[in-house]
C-alpha cells in the first residue's frame, strides 16, 4: 500500500484533526459556542473529547437500548413497545434541532443517547414482531424487512446529506433532526396493526383475534395449531430473564450460535471496507468532490442486496446465503489485500480495488447483513426469545463499539494487511455455520427448538459413549 494512504488517514484514526465534512461542521459550532461562552478558542484536545463524546453516545444508547427492550417486549407487548421508543425519536430529533439555534452543543450529547436507545430498542423489538407476526412459509421475507429498511435508511441518510440537498454547513441541524420524521410515520401507521398473536396467545392467554386479522379465517387454522403447540409446551414456563438464559444448558448451543453470529457481524470487516472506500475512490481517480457519490453507490449496493436476499432467502434457505456470504467475503478479504499492496503496480488495479469494496458489501448484505437477525428470531421459542434478543443485541452493540475502538490500531499496526484478520474471521464464521447451524426454512420455532436438541443429545451420547438414545425434552 502506498505510503500516502497512512500520512493522509493516520490523523482520522487517531481522531485528532481529519473529519469528514459533517463533522467539521459540528466541531466548528463547538468551536464558535465555545469561543462565545469562554471568550476563547476550544483546545483541539477538548474538541476532539468532546467530539469522541457525542459520537460514542450512540453506541452507549443503542446498547441501554437493547438491555431494555426485551424487557420492554414482555410488559407492554411488542406493538406497544415499538410505538412508545418513538417518544425516544422524537425528543433526540427536538434536542439535536435545537442545539444549534440555543448555542448549546450539550443537547449534541444528550440526543446522540436517546436516538441510540431507540436504535437499540428498534434493533431488538422490531425483527421480534416481524418474526411472530409472519406465516411460517414468508417468516424469513418478512424477516429481511429490517434489513431492507436498515439499508434502505443508511441509503437515504446518504442522498439527502449530499451537498445539493441538506449537505451544507447551515443545514446541518435540520439534517439531525429527521430522525423524527420515521417516528412519526410509525405512530401514524402502527396503531393499525394487530399485535403479536404469538404473545397475545402464549403471554397473556388473549383471543385469536389478531391472528385472524394477519391470516384472514381461511388461513389461520394452520398457524393456531403451530402456537396451540408451544403454548402447550410452555405450560407453568415463565419468560426467561437474560441471566437466567445463559444459566439454560438445553439452550445452549442456541446461544453459542446468536453469539458468535451477532460478535461476527461486526467484527467481518465491512466497517473497514466503508473506511478504505473513499481512499480507493480517490486512487481510481474519482475527483474528490464526486466522491460522496461513489459513497452513495456503496449504500445502494447494500438496500439492493438486502432486497435480493429477500427474494431468495425462502427457495435457497438461511443456511445456504448466510455460509455462501461469509465464504464470498473470505474470498474478497485475500483480493482487496492484494489489490492494496500492489496498487501503483498497473492503473487497472485501483479498479479492482473498487470492484473489491463492491463485492465485499454485496456479499455482506447476501446473508450475514439480514439473516443474522432472522436467526436471532427463529433459534429461539417464546419464552426465551426476548431475552435471547437483549443478549445477542449486547453482543452487536458491544462488538461495533469494540471494533471502533481498536481498528485504528490494527490499521496503524497491520495496514492493508488487516483484512487477513477479517479473513480468519469470516472464514470460521462459514465453518461454524456449514457445521452447527440447521437450516431452519419452512419450520416452526418449536420443530427448529427440537432439531438442536436431538444435535445436543447426539453429542451427549457421543460423550458418555452410552448406546441409548437420550429422549428430546421441550421447554
Amino acid at each position: 500500500m502506498p505510503n500516502e494512504f497512512m500520512e493522509e488517514y493516520q490523523p482520522l484514526l487517531i481522531k485528532e484533526t481529519k473529519a469528514t465534512k459533517g463533522s467539521k461542521y459540528v466541531q466548528n459550532f463547538i468551536n464558535q459556542t465555545w469561543r462565545e461562552r469562554y471568550q476563547t478558542d476550544i483546545s483541539g484536545g477538548a474538541l476532539t473529547l468532546l467530539w469522541s463524546t457525542i459520537v460514542s453516545m450512540f453506541t452507549l444508547g443503542g446498547f441501554i437500548g437493547v438491555t431494555i427492550g426485551g424487557t420492554l417486549s414482555v410488559k407492554l407487548g411488542r406493538k406497544g413497545t415499538l410505538l412508545a421508543n418513538n417518544i425516544f425519536a422524537i425528543t433526540a430529533a427536538l434536542l439535536m434541532g435545537l442545539s444549534y439555534p440555543t448555542g448549546v452543543f450539550e443537547l449534541l450529547i444528550i440526543g446522540r443517547l436517546l436516538i441510540g436507545i431507540n436504535a437499540g430498542i428498534a434493533i431488538c423489538v422490531q425483527p421480534l414482531y416481524l418474526g411472530e407476526i409472519a406465516p411460517t412459509a414468508f417468516r424469513g421475507a418478512m424477516g429481511m424487512g429490517t434489513s431492507i429498511f436498515i439499508t434502505g435508511g443508511i441509503l437515504t441518510g446518504q442522498v439527502i446529506g449530499l451537498k445539493e440537498i441538506l449537505g451544507k454547513e447551515e443545514y446541518w441541524p435540520i439534517l439531525l433532526s429527521t430522525t423524527c420524521i420515521p417516528a412519526f410515520l410509525q405512530l401514524l401507521i402502527l396503531p393499525w396493526f394487530p399485535e403479536s398473536p404469538r404473545y397475545l396467545l402464549i403471554d397473556k392467554g388473549d383471543s385469536e383475534g389478531s391472528l385472524k386479522q394477519l391470516h384472514g379465517i381461511a388461513h389461520c387454522d394452520s398457524e393456531q395449531e403451530d402456537i396451540e403447540k408451544e403454548k402447550n409446551n410452555l405450560v407453568g414456563v415463565q419468560a426467561k430473564k437474560p441471566w437466567e438464559l445463559l444459566a439454560d444448558r438445553s439452550v445452549r448451543w442456541q446461544l453459542l450460535t446468536i453469539i458468535f453470529l451477532n460478535a461476527t457481524q461486526q467484527l467481518n470487516g465491512i466497517n473497514a471496507i466503508y473506511f478504505y472506500a473513499d481512499y480507493v475512490f480517490k486512487q481510481a481517480g474519482i475527483p474528490h468532490d464526486k466522491i460522496p457519490y461513489a459513497t452513495v453507490g456503496t449504500g445502494a449496493c447494500e438496500c439492493i442486496t438486502a432486497l435480493t436476499c429477500g427474494m431468495l432467502i425462502e427457495s435457497l434457505g438461511r443456511k445456504v446465503l448466510i455460509t455462501g456470504g461469509y465464504t464470498l467475503m473470505s474470498i474478497c478479504c485475500i483480493l482487496f489485500t492484494l489489490t492494496l499492496s500492489f496498487q501503483n503496480s498497473s492503473p487497472a488495479v485501483p479498479y479492482l480495488s473498487m470492484a473489491c469494496v463492491f463485492a465485499f458489501i454485496l456479499s455482506f448484505g447476501l446473508g450475514p447483513g439480514g439473516i443474522t437477525n432472522i436467526l436471532n428470531t427463529e433459534l429461539f421459542t417464546q419464552t426465551t426469545r426476548p431475552a435471547a434478543y437483549m443478549i445477542a443485541g449486547s453482543v452487536n452493540w458491544f462488538s461495533f463499539f469494540f471494533i471502533g475502538l481498536v481498528f485504528p490500531f490494527i490499521v496503524i499496526g497491520l495496514q492493508q494487511y488487516c483484512f487477513l484478520v477479517f479473513l480468519a474471521i469470516s472464514s470460521l464464521a462459514a465453518i461454524y455455520i456449514a457445521l452447527v447451524v440447521p437450516e431452519t426454512k419452512n419450520k416452526t420455532f418449536l420443530e427448529i427448538h427440537n432439531d438442536f436438541q436431538s444435535s445436543n443429545n447426539r453429542k451427549t451420547c457421543s460423550t458418555d459413549g452410552a448406546g441409548t438414545k437420550l429422549l428430546s425434552t421441550s421447554i
